[in-house]
């Protein structure tokens, strides 16, 4: 009888300690949430369509889909601003 609560007990106590070093504290669970915001807004920024603005050797300005090498450059997004209209009607 004292072999078996002995095997219960250590049982209810192993339990116990794997729960204790499994759970996670509201600090973890913020930081992993603030984490996941961070890795979700880079990569929506790195999959927006951008173009890139540079100037060559001889000055004239180039507008690529690729980053030149060896030049400073300007990112700039294809897309407009939300908020702005682009209606082709000219005067009217």
């Amino acid at each position: 009888m004292r072999l078996t609560w002995a095997v219960v007990a250590g049982l209810l106590l192993g339990i116990g300690a794997a729960w204790w070093l499994a759970r996670e504290s509201p600090g973890d669970s913020a930081r992993k949430r603030q984490r996941a915001e961070q890795a979700a807004a880079s990569n929506a920024e790195d999959a927006r369509p951008v173009l890139y603005r540079w100037r060559d050797a001889s000055g004239a300005l180039q507008i690529t889909d690729t980053p030149p090498k060896g030049r400073k450059y300007e990112r700039i997004d294809k897309e407009p601003v939300s908020g702005i209209v682009v209606d082709n009607r000219r005067g009217e």
